[in-house]
């Protein structure tokens, strides 16, 4: 592996769309094979890391860190340092992404991702994602006026945060359409406010009849339409956007240099990353900071009653649907959680209910390379390999609903990674049991959110196995837990000490009585709908820029 990224190229986990620059990957989103861009090689950190970023700031983290997968030769080093500052400058912490122990005794932390302006983990990489697409089209507009600008209309589909953290990146921002897909009435209300109620004319927000499967199902089926491709460039807010993986590297650092400054953090101290998971975009960070040099034991994957990604490490085979017990007699699911048709669960962490991780691919990928080649075949081999291997498992889970991999393939899954399935209940009695115990320690009872206390829930049972005082268990805190109140209700209801409205933020109070803007789509009109309506509010904003230019 270079350190160097003076030419840092991208290629697509399905074989096809090699040697892309950063620019490239990131306003096409998704590679013309259908596959999803990753770097040619992952850089290797320098010699020195561990001692000269220590004691950096999260932004001059963030910066090193992209400058191994940027080269200044597509954005110079002091355009790059102003797109993260800016980026980060929205954020309500300075340390924009701080570090809190939960339980001092068995070494476990929270990660607390949601201090950016719409309260979820997304925002880390979204105001970034935002600033990139405004830099890039400035740069290529200059000089450009009227219909010879070039234009970018995001897509994205969203089971809640996605939305409203893409939407917060790209208001107002020029040369920019957003479209956000969204299931109707299954995203949380304060979710819902957040999207609909921003009034900037370049977002647009559409609710679907269906599940969140179905919104994703849309927009990968417009960007495989040769039609809307030929009259708009359209580009991806969700984590198949390689830009979000990469602005999500940099918390594993500034946690893990967070941790090692603390009393008890011993030398012979190891860490293990736990990431509630739905997308597998998140978790897929953290691989990447892993097999770039940063020191993490294991990372734990924690999902809820949608568990196709615990069920792959358990057994290998990735299928939407599991067959077993009264589900395959179509009585009760075992949970007693109410199951859709398709086979997703509505449970208390929605932004996990996905049936697909869509990042998952990515992973797949870097596993064929290292499991079905060796150092010694040509390299262009190697990669066409492995992507082989990709589109065959993706086209069988297309076609058969599910596919399995060898022994092989698992046991080099299982070397980095473990995993978790947590039930509602379970869910509920971690929120109950962590605000219970932090309030005789704090001043107040720390409150998780639903699908944070996933991920301390799977922390403490990899704590069982790991143990302290020698291994510590750094869980992600992926969203603040004034955006479930239904969970956050439910749980701790009653409980001495706690108040709704102690948690609710000022910046979301009377949110849900401001005036929205969101247009309905049927299900049975299908993607082709979807194209219909961005096609027609595109025309629209061009027309209001023409005219605007013109008076």
């Amino acid at each position: 592996m270079s350190s160097h990224s003076s030419s840092q190229r991208y290629l697509s986990t399905r074989g096809g769309s090699y040697h892309l620059s950063f620019e490239d990957v990131v306003l096409k989103g998704l590679a013309s094979d259908g596959g999803l861009f990753i770097p040619e090689e992952i850089p290797s950190l320098p010699a020195d890391w561990a001692s000269k970023w220590q004691n950096l700031s999260f932004e001059d983290l963030a910066y090193n860190i992209f400058s191994l997968y940027i080269s200044p030769s597509e954005i110079p080093s002091a355009d790059l340092k102003d797109i993260i500052r800016r980026s980060y400058a929205t954020f309500r912490t300075k340390d924009v992404t701080p570090t809190v122990t939960l339980d001092k005794e068995k070494n476990i932390h929270l990660l607390e991702l949601f201090h950016g302006p719409t309260f979820a983990f997304k925002d880390v990489a979204l105001q970034f994602l935002g600033n990139l697409f405004e830099y890039f089209l400035v740069r290529r507009n200059e000089g450009k006026t009227g219909r010879d600008r070039e234009h970018l209309t995001v897509i994205g589909a969203t089971s809640g945060d996605t939305g409203s953290a893409a939407i917060y990146g790209l208001r107002g921002k020029k040369d920019v359409s957003v479209f956000i897909m969204h299931p109707s009435g299954k995203v949380s209300p304060i979710q819902e406010a957040q999207m609909t109620t921003v009034m900037d004319a370049n977002v647009h927000n559409l609710a679907v009849d269906g599940t969140f499967d179905d919104c994703q199902d849309f927009v990968k089926a417009l960007f495989a339409d040769p039609e809307i491709n030929k009259t708009h460039r359209l580009a991806a807010v969700n984590s198949i956007n390689w830009a979000r993986i990469l602005a999500q590297i940099t918390y594993f650092f500034h946690a893990y240099f967070n941790l090692i400054r603390q009393p008890s953090f011993l030398p012979a101290s190891t860490v293990r990353f736990v990431v509630p998971t739905g997308n597998f975009g998140d978790i897929l960070a953290g691989y990447f900071a892993r097999r770039m040099g940063l020191p993490a034991e294991k990372l734990v994957i924690a999902t809820n009653e949608n568990d196709i990604l615990h069920r792959f490490w358990q057994s290998g085979k990735y299928e939407k649907k599991p067959v077993h017990g009264a589900e395959a007699e179509g009585g009760i699911p075992e949970d007693g959680v109410k199951a859709h048709e398709d086979g997703v669960k509505e449970t208390l962490s929605p932004a996990m209910d996905i049936l697909v991780s869509s990042n998952f691919e990515r992973l797949l990928w870097f596993l064929a390379y290292q499991v079905y080649s060796t150092e010694s075949d040509p390299i262009e081999e190697r990669r066409k390999t492995a992507g082989n291997h990709v589109r065959t498992w993706l086209n069988d889970l297309k076609s058969n609903g599910g596919f399995s991999v060898d022994s092989s393939i698992l046991a080099s899954a299982q070397s980095d990674f473990e995993s978790e399935r947590v039930t509602d209940q379970q869910t509920l009695a971690t929120i109950k049991g962590v605000f219970t115990s932090t309030s005789a320690v704090l001043s107040h009872g720390y409150i998780l959110d639903p699908h944070s206390a996933i991920g301390i829930t799977a922390a403490y049972r990899s704590s069982q196995r790991s143990k302290p005082p020698t291994t510590h268990h750094v869980s992600l805190a992926t969203a603040h837990p004034a955006k479930f109140s239904n969970a956050v209700e439910t749980a701790l209801q009653g409980e001495k000490g706690y108040s709704w409205h102690d948690v609710l933020p000022k910046e979301m109070q009377g949110l849900e009585d401001k005036p929205r803007r969101v247009s309905y789509v049927k299900k049975a009109e299908g993607w082709q709908g979807v194209r219909t309506v961005v096609v027609a509010e595109v025309e629209a904003e061009l027309n209001a820029a023409d005219n605007a230019g013109s008076s």
